[in-house]
């Protein structure tokens, strides 16, 4: 089998069929796209020593779109620094394409690097930030210590 050739029309041959259809307008092949509208949108931001994790989800809790710093291509320690937070964010942005985003409630999980880098991105990106808590899990006394060696 050889190549398959692709042809493309002028403008002129476009008019030509045009005229020869009655002078109706063809029809458009391409979809509109829609905007779709996110209101009130939640971003859970997770941050480790290892990686940098983002979620948007709607008011039901259904992810819109997600992005780590280890699907951009940053490996081992680079992940969990303030430059690839920023970069996630900046990836978040481009997926989210047509969606805007109204109202936003930001959850932040986690102790890392790229936590204040990841507040400072989000907000520069012109966010409705409505509010921001920190749910990084605390212990409450937590487990009981080992028996203290004697020597």
């Amino acid at each position: 089998m050889g190549k398959k050739r692709i042809t493309k029309q002028t403008e002129t041959e476009t008019l030509e069929e045009a005229k020869l259809s009655g002078g109706k307008p063809l029809p458009q092949v391409g979809k509109e796209k829609k905007i779709r509208q996110v209101s009130p949108a939640r971003v859970y931001v997770s941050i480790s020593y290892n990686n940098t994790l983002i979620s948007v989800t709607d008011s039901r809790g259904d992810v819109v779109v997600w992005s780590t710093a280890g699907s951009l291509g940053f490996r081992g320690p680079k992940k969990a620094t303030p430059y690839a937070a920023s970069k996630v964010v900046d990836n978040i942005f481009e997926k989210l394409g047509n969606t805007t985003l109204g109202k936003v409630y930001v959850y932040i999980q986690g102790a890392g690097s790229g936590r204040d880098a990841t507040i400072r991105a989000l907000s520069a990106k012109g966010l409705d930030i409505v509010s921001l808590q920190d749910t990084t899990p605390l212990p409450h006394n937590g487990c009981r210590p080992p028996k203290a060696r004697r020597v």
